[in-house]
């Protein structure tokens, strides 16, 4: 025979059932629906105001994992990990302009999700996402952390470079990328100009190797064809440009060169502010790690965004 629930049972019953009617608003603004976005998946960890980290060319959502380990006692951090990358499955027919697809993707996920301006944080092609999103819809994102990305790749040797010139050379990259898979010897050596730490560069040369060609060559295509350069003067919030010079020195570059490109690309982005790593290469959340977090907690802080 059972025995009679008891008033302290009732008691413990009444709590859970409180904590979870707690919890639940939380969890619903977690849940997703990932067809609704096929160029990409998302990863929802942590509480407070929402932040949205987005990798680079080839890398899924865990190049984040320490920054993720930072922040998410302060921010519900929104990963993105991208179709086709380190992996993940590539979509069966990827859309013709793939970042303007990735762009509009994600800003209805922002808007369906319900997130209040989001902080954005974005590596390389992430940082450029960000741009891209932040000059489309202004009044949808907020503060942006971008990491060793400009708005206009193509024109970092030449400023005059338009976007209708560098198509025949970005092009020609796409071609040769959908040649056939780059041999593990070249992108390794590749991978090595961009970070310094062993470890990192096998897992980065790993997802290199893992990553669907067809949407790298895409990706880069539409990175090389699309100027941003012109719409920043669109983005409301401030912007906090971290740049990496390390990697160029043995080609002449030097951190005051460096740096005049960054300052040039961005010449017409109202709120910003250009900083330079002394060493670290271009994964800087990697290569220069405590920098890094000292320069996001800095901004954070400084634009009232960080947790009191």
């Amino acid at each position: 025979m059972n025995k009679p629930f008891s008033f302290r049972q009732y008691c413990y019953s009444l709590i859970l059932l409180l904590l979870l009617s707690l919890c639940l608003p939380v969890l619903l603004s977690a849940t997703d629906n990932p067809t609704a976005h096929p160029s990409f998946s998302v990863t929802v960890t942590g509480k407070g105001r929402p932040m949205l980290l987005i990798p680079g060319l080839t890398c899924p959502g865990a190049v984040w994992d320490e920054t993720v380990a930072r922040y998410q006692k302060q921010y519900q951090c929104h990963v993105v990990s991208l179709a086709g990358f380190s992996g993940q499955p590539a979509q069966t027919a990827a859309p013709e302009h793939l970042l303007q697809t990735v762009r509009d993707e994600l800003l209805t996920y922002i808007k369906t999700q319900k997130l209040n301006r989001p902080i954005v944080v974005g590596h390389s092609l992430g940082g450029f996402l960000g741009l891209w999103m932040s000059t489309s819809a202004p009044e949808a994102i907020g503060p942006l952390v971008i990491i060793d990305s400009l708005p206009f790749l193509a024109a970092v040797q030449n400023p005059a470079m338009t976007a209708e010139m560098a198509k025949p050379m970005a092009e020609g990259m796409r071609q040769q990328m959908l040649g056939g898979k780059m041999p593990v010897a070249a992108q390794r050596r590749m991978v090595a100009g961009l970070i310094t730490d062993t470890a990192r560069i096998s897992q980065a040369t790993r997802w290199g190797q893992a990553s669907d060609a067809r949407t790298v060559a895409q990706a880069m295509y539409d990175l090389y064809t699309t100027d941003l350069r012109a719409d920043l003067g669109r983005i409301q919030q401030p912007t906090l440009v971290l740049g990496a010079w390390a990697a160029y020195k043995a080609y002449g570059s030097t951190k005051e060169s460096t740096r005049a490109i960054f300052a040039q690309q961005y010449t017409k982005l109202p709120q910003h502010r250009i900083e330079m790593s002394e060493a670290g290469k271009h994964f800087l959340m990697w290569d220069d790690t405590a920098w890094f977090f000292a320069q996001t907690d800095a901004f954070l802080k400084q634009n009232g965004i960080a947790k009191k």
